[in-house]
């Protein structure tokens, strides 16, 4: 029998031996950067004459890995593989699969601070960051393998009718695609993956190509942890060659995507053409990012508004499809808040992620840290800049690394540019309003609807919020980013995707189709 599921812990790191460890960690992974990292086909490692180098944001002269680039033919191949290992691997009991998860969970904790230092190399994650997107990836093995248990290990409940003997099965699709953003290039990588293989589907990993090399380790620990051939096939490569391809595919029989909003849309678009020989509806498992607001009223804990608001708005570079990227104050407490807040956001540090003392690292690459820098410039015409600003810090220049301070625009209109369009990176909208019932109407104003906060003490508007404030994840007097799995399952509303609840106990069912067999006696 499993224990129950318990979050894996986050580090300590103002201990000596944690923090000793992690700089031993950081040193290994240093001295293992540049290599060359293959396509995974049918368990056939193959190494391509074309390449796709990973580059450290941070120090962009740096390259973390160079990822072999698939052709489309290729691809083809990694979705024969994955429909042939489908046969038996649809066939091994659950219980098999199960233990697969539960065995890579314990890699990734026995390699706790060295996949930590991978991120802080690959996408500049600092090392509170880069832990707990490790911690997240172990929770999620964990948690779905005791939920596959659950789902195909025991018999599912019914109405019982005499003399037939009814019964429920979830069963596997088939071969399918997991697109994971660069973002959390571990944790949500490995829910794309784990989840659909644990209930017996199999897998083309499609990963992002600012962030390869992660996602070549990830494969390389379900190996280890016994996965056989064919069951996750790794293609890395650029978007326009592999993109449209694979989601055409006629073999593919569901898309799990984590992403933009126009890159979901497209994916939503394509997925519904049925394909020559496609028998199927295809399934899409979308997650497509927000425009996340807090609102904070005139009762609320201000301290602790003010702290939540900064730390939910710059951590990793405001690189979150859950960043707070709107902060709705009453206009009772507006100037009070934004003051606050401007003096947490100063006292940030910039700087390169792989030092314990770095509170941002760099935006992850010359295409990110250009469209901020537009956004910046919109921000100068649309609010009153009272922070930030500046996209380098001098003191960086050296190292050439992406570096834009964390920046907060006052007075900004509810639907000005900043306010309603996903920046992706550490800018922060500070919107007035008048009361609590325009805040809300605020809140709801965009698109999306993925992550929200309210911080307040009125039992009437904490109440008043849980029905009509809009989005999936809805947190109360804390910050909106840190959902932990099997706690609070994460997913969006309308343009932040299907509401496919990461980490939740339903989960693993978008990825099955429930069968009913009836036997007459």
């Amino acid at each position: 029998m499993l224990t129950p599921f318990q979050n894996e812990p986050f580090g300590n790191f103002d201990s000596g031996d944690r923090r000793a460890t992690m700089q031993r960690a950081i040193r290994h992974v240093a001295g293992q950067l540049g290599a060359t990292y293959p396509l995974v086909i049918g368990g056939e490692h193959i190494v391509t004459e074309r390449k796709l180098p990973s580059i450290n944001p941070a120090e962009p002269k740096k390259v973390v890995g160079y990822a072999s680039s698939a052709s489309q033919e290729q691809a083809h191949q990694a979705l024969l593989a994955a429909d042939a290992a489908f046969r038996t691997w649809s066939r091994t009991p659950v219980s098999a699969r199960a233990q697969v998860l539960l065995r890579a969970a314990a890699i990734m904790r026995r390699r706790k601070e060295e996949l930590a230092a991978w991120m802080m190399h690959e996408v500049s994650k600092n090392w509170v960051e880069a832990d707990a997107d490790v911690a997240e990836a172990i929770d999620f093995c964990e948690w779905y393998a005791r939920q596959a248990l659950a789902l195909q290990g025991e018999r599912q409940p019914l109405v019982p009718y005499p003399g037939e003997d009814n019964e429920l099965r979830y069963i596997p699709l088939g071969p399918g695609l997991a697109i994971p953003p660069w973002n959390f290039p571990l944790a949500i990588t490995t829910t794309l993956t784990v989840a659909p293989i644990v209930v017996g589907n199999t897998v083309v990993l499609k990963p992002s190509p600012r962030a390869p090399i992660i996602a070549g380790i990830l494969v390389q620990i379900l190996a280890e942890a016994g996965l056989p051939p064919g069951v996750v096939n790794l293609v890395t490569g650029e978007d326009a060659v592999l993109g449209d391809f694979l989601v055409d595919h006629p073999l593919v029989r569901f898309i799990g995507f984590t992403g933009s909003k126009n890159v979901g849309l497209r994916i939503h678009q394509r997925s519904a053409v049925r394909q020559p020989g496609q028998n199927w509806l295809k399934r899409a498992i979308l997650e497509m990012g927000g425009k996340d607001a807090i609102i904070v009223d005139e009762t609320a804990d201000l301290e602790a508004a003010a702290t939540g608001i900064v730390v939910s708005a710059f951590g990793f570079q405001g690189q979150k499809c859950s960043a707070c990227s709107r902060a709705i104050v009453v206009d009772q407490v507006y100037d009070q808040v934004l003051q606050r807040v401007i003096e947490k956001t100063k006292a940030l540090r910039l700087g390169n992620p792989t030092k314990p003392e770095t509170d941002l690292g760099a935006v992850i690459d010359q295409r990110a840290f250009d469209s901020i820098s537009q956004y910046i410039a919109i921000g100068q015409e649309e609010g009153r800049l009272v922070t930030g600003g500046e996209v380098i810090d001098h003191e960086l220049v050296q190292d050439g690394g992406f570096f834009i301070n964390p920046t907060i625009f006052a007075d900004v209109k509810p639907h000005a540019r900043i306010a309603q369009e996903e920046i992706f990176g550490p800018v922060l909208a500070f919107i007035r309003a008048a009361n609590f019932a325009e805040a809300l109407a605020i809140a709801n104003g965009t698109e999306y609807g993925l992550t929200g906060g309210l911080y307040s003490r009125n039992l009437e508007r904490l109440e008043q919020a849980r029905e009509e404030f809009h989005v999936g994840n809805l947190y109360f007097n804390r910050k909106c980013t840190g959902a932990l799995v099997g706690v609070q399952p994460f997913g969006g509303f309308n343009m932040s995707g299907t509401d496919s609840k990461a980490g939740g106990s339903d989960y693993l069912r978008l990825f099955t189709q429930p069968k009913v067999i009836c036997e007459r006696f």
